[in-house]
């Protein structure tokens, strides 16, 4: 979850225990429960760095980039395509016919996504904010993540200052059912 270094290289350890969370689901039997565990563990992550994405690294993109609103507005727009994904797999068992079809699409999209932070937006961030900034911002984004939400909450916002001050406790309230459910155990 925290992992060290500036913003770039944060996220971009995020995306490698993503991919691999990926990989693991793939190797795992259609229909089994252990699809199911991983998926719950994969959506608990991309949640949690989506979230901190959202608080700190997208306010720097505006801040920082020239055309930075535009950049922002976009990859916020394949959050929200992303958390309904997610929000559509919880619904589902790992048994029903679309669960798989779901999955392949949330990889689809999630695959494209960091295809495009890696090679568009994190050198340009590297480019145009000084390190100290970049430095900055990954430990913010590893402190986000330390009380992010688990679920994903489609409809909450997603840009401060509000998701910053709803977050915490949306991420409590996921803690909480998340132990008592025994969710990404």
């Amino acid at each position: 979850m925290g992992h060290g270094g500036d913003v770039i290289a944060e996220l971009t350890t995020d995306h490698r225990e993503i991919k691999d969370l990926f990989k693991q689901i793939s190797d795992t039997f259609p229909g089994s429960d252990d699809r199911k565990r991983l998926v719950d563990v994969l959506t608990i992550e991309l949640v949690r760095h989506f979230v901190a994405e959202e608080e700190f690294l997208y306010p720097a993109v505006r801040k920082h980039l020239g055309e930075g609103d535009a950049l922002a507005d976009k990859e916020l727009a394949e959050h929200a395509r992303v958390e309904q994904l997610l929000a559509d797999l919880q619904q589902r068992e790992p048994a029903d016919l679309d669960f798989d079809r779901l999955v392949v699409k949330l990889y689809t999209e999630v695959t494209a996504h960091v295809y495009d932070e890696e090679n568009h937006l994190f050198p340009r961030l590297r480019n145009g904010v000084h390190s100290y900034v970049l430095e900055e911002l990954g430990n913010k984004v590893r402190q986000a993540k330390k009380t992010a939400p688990t679920r994903p909450h489609p409809g909450a916002p997603s840009t401060p200052p509000v998701n910053k001050l709803l977050a915490p406790g949306l991420g409590m309230v996921d803690r909480v059912r998340d132990y008592l459910s025994g969710r990404g155990q």
